[in-house]
Order: structure tokens, then sequence, then C-alpha cells
């Protein structure tokens, strides 16, 4: 079994709404890069990047033929990948409302765990 550096978790079904209505090679490709992250002790850019002027939030890029889809994400406990909403983009520059959605997300996960709900 290969080592773990960090380890992906969904936070409720905001991604996996998005994944289950991809095709199958997108979800493949998406299954594959989730594990290049998990497994590289340094993900390239390529794949994981930080989003500018965000409060430490990161995109999970996965190209599949010509479809580019970006799913957001941010950090917990240091390694441990924590999935808010994905998309396809369609543009060269990543939709607001799409990044304002993620940082409601990791607002709600962090409220939540303040409060001990979450798992």
């Amino acid at each position: 079994m290969k080592k773990k550096h960090r380890t992906i978790v969904f936070y409720k079904t905001y991604f996996s709404d998005f994944f289950l209505a991809q095709k199958d090679k997108v979800k493949d490709k998406i299954i594959w890069t989730f594990d290049l992250i998990e497994e590289l002790p340094r993900v390239p850019e390529t794949y994981l990047k930080h989003l500018e002027n965000t409060d430490a939030l990161f995109e999970i890029r996965v190209q599949q033929g010509n479809d580019i889809f970006r799913i957001f994400c941010f950090f917990d406990r240091g390694q441990l990948v924590v999935l808010a909403n994905g998309f396809q983009k369609k543009s060269q520059k990543t939709p607001k409302k799409e990044i304002e959605r993620a940082l409601k997300i990791k607002e709600e996960y962090e409220n939540e765990k303040q409060d001990g709900h979450t798992k």
C-alpha cells in the first residue's frame, strides 16, 4: 500500500452531488487526481493550487480531454483535505460565485467544527 501524505474527505454532499453528475471518464480522472494528491509529498500546481486572495482556499485541477474541472478544497489539521464544491470551468477566469460558494462551505465547516458537530 502506498503511503498517504494527505487524506481527502467529503464534507456533506457539496462535492458528491457534483461528482455523481459527471461522465465516467471524468469521474475516473477525478479519482486519479485525488490519489495523486493523497500520495505525493509535494503536489504540482497543475493539480492543486492555492487560490490567490482567498483565506486558505485551494483548487484541485482536473482536465479530461478539452474539459476542465475545478474542485475547491481547504486543509484541516494540516493533512486533511476537505472538499467543497466542484464545477466545470468554461472560461479563463474562475467564476466569482463559485469561489464565494466555496468560502461559504469552508465557513460552515469551521463553524460546525467549533460547535463540535463535524465528524
